[in-house]
């Protein structure tokens, strides 16, 4: 089975080694997996939250794309495109506004963060909040819910919003599903084992921090950067202490382990720092020299990453197009030109829908079948894939039901199996009377 990973990559600034190594590098990696259907999309939309500066988003822009093509992304294979190519991003981030609940955008900790800081300053709660700070969880909703991902890496400050996305997702299949899982619901993936990279002064590697190492400088550049590492104060022949050693991390982040046991080696042995920084200096020229070649060639040839990035526009959108076209027909935009049904029928029918809602935990894929007025009638047992899942839900539409007393609540049964429970009941009037709603809900519409 093809999993699908989606990754955004706001475009603020220029990419540094803490970038390549916590996301790039990994990134593209695993999207040389076969079972892997990678997109991978620079999202200058949300850098207008965050910069008010033209001039550096569309740098930053020119050298993300550049970077991740130096890197070895693989155009054909990924698909790698600019949010700002795909217009349907937009509108459907207007759809997901209009099921997105205030009380949960409220909560979001980019918003919550703001307004606790204009608190402790003596401001007003949403002092220079704008609504794209606000709303920003629901693009990035519709970044991943557009693409149905799977799994979407994320580092641990953007969990929340992988989360938000999944919530609105399924309350839009809630409302208009009419028993279809139109979103997938994704998946957060947290790369544990992914380096998060020391700078020059210990701290993360940050441009905030100003503690950075250019990726893609000249060789000296590179050179002087690592100059520029914090040490201690040992001398030449005094043994040193590799695991606490910014450099040495550094190293670890890009070596295999026999070169990392040769330079621990060599560290407690009394190596000097400026010759250990050498070392350093040497290990990231040859990792970076190719890739160095290859970004300084593109960027001189922004005509060429255009074409690149707007086939990869193409390529996304023959997906989003006609999707986001089911999505309309969905909410009721719908061409004049169909069959339009009588308002009272339309009611009349909505009376009796009830929808499936399938959903991921962490002991398998579940489903539950809510009523028209959002009651749960049932709750799955735990299956091993989402498609298992999907079949029984098919079946219990147009097969008879087999339901089963139990005490204060009653299963359902597929093949002398139960394959889901109802809530339990105060009475066993109340549990028959839902035993007759659930047949009822499932009954097949005229």
């Amino acid at each position: 089975m093809t999993t699908r990973i989606l990754t955004g990559i706001t475009t603020t600034g220029t990419p540094h080694l803490g970038n390549y190594a916590g996301a790039i590098r990994p990134a593209i990696v695993a999207s040389r997996d076969p079972q892997a259907d990678s997109f991978y999309f620079l999202a200058d939309y949300h850098a207008l939250i965050k910069c008010d500066d033209p001039a550096r988003i569309q740098r930053s822009r020119l050298e993300i794309a550049a970077t991740w093509l130096a890197c070895g992304l693989d155009a054909d294979k990924a698909t790698f495109y600019r949010q700002s190519d795909i217009p349907e991003i937009p509108e459907l981030t207007w759809l997901l506004t209009c099921v997105s609940a205030k009380g949960l955008l409220n909560r979001a900790h980019a918003y919550k963060a703001s307004v606790d800081k204009n608190v402790e300053a003596g401001e007003d709660p949403d002092a220079g909040v704008t609504m794209g700070l606000y709303s920003y969880p629901v693009l990035m909703a519709a970044d991943i819910l557009m693409f149905n991902a799977h799994k979407v890496p994320v580092g641990r400050d953007q969990i929340q919003h992988v989360e938000m996305a999944r919530d609105i997702g399924q309350r839009f299949n809630h409302l208009f599903g009419n028993g279809k899982e139109l979103f997938t619901l994704p998946e957060v993936v947290i790369e544990e084992d992914v380096a998060t990279l020391p700078g020059l002064d210990g701290r993360k590697m940050s441009k905030s921090y100003d503690n950075t190492i250019p990726l893609f400088g000249s060789a000296k550049q590179l050179k002087d950067a690592v100059a520029r590492i914090v040490t201690d104060s040992r001398a030449p022949g005094e043994p040193k202490d590799p695991d606490n050693s910014h450099l040495f991390t550094l190293y670890q982040a890009f070596s295999t382990h026999e070169q990392q046991a040769a330079f621990r080696a060599e560290l407690l042995g009394g190596l000097a720092w400026g010759e250990a920084k050498q070392r350093l200096f040497e290990l990231l020229d040859n990792e970076l020299g190719e890739a160095r070649e290859r970004y300084h060639a593109l960027i001189t040839r922004p005509a060429d990453l255009e074409d690149i990035l707007l086939a990869g526009a193409a390529k996304a959108r023959r997906i989003a197009t006609p999707f986001l076209g089911e999505l309309r027909e969905a909410v009721g935009l719908r061409s004049f030109r169909e069959q339009v049904q009588v308002a009272t029928e339309g009611k009349k029918k909505a009376a009796k829908a009830a929808r499936f809602v399938s959903f991921r935990e962490d002991d398998g894929f579940r489903f539950r079948l809510l009523d028209a007025a959002g009651e749960q009638l049932l709750l799955s047992i735990a299956f091993a894939d989402g498609k298992a899942a999907g079949q029984v839900t098919k079946r219990l539409q147009s097969e008879a039901l087999d339901l089963h007393a139990e005490l204060n609540a009653f299963s359902v049964r597929l093949d002398g199996k139960a394959v889901a429970y109802s809530p339990e009941f105060s009475t066993d009037a109340e549990r028959d009377a839902a035993m007759q709603r659930l047949r009822e809900a499932l009954a097949p519409q005229e």
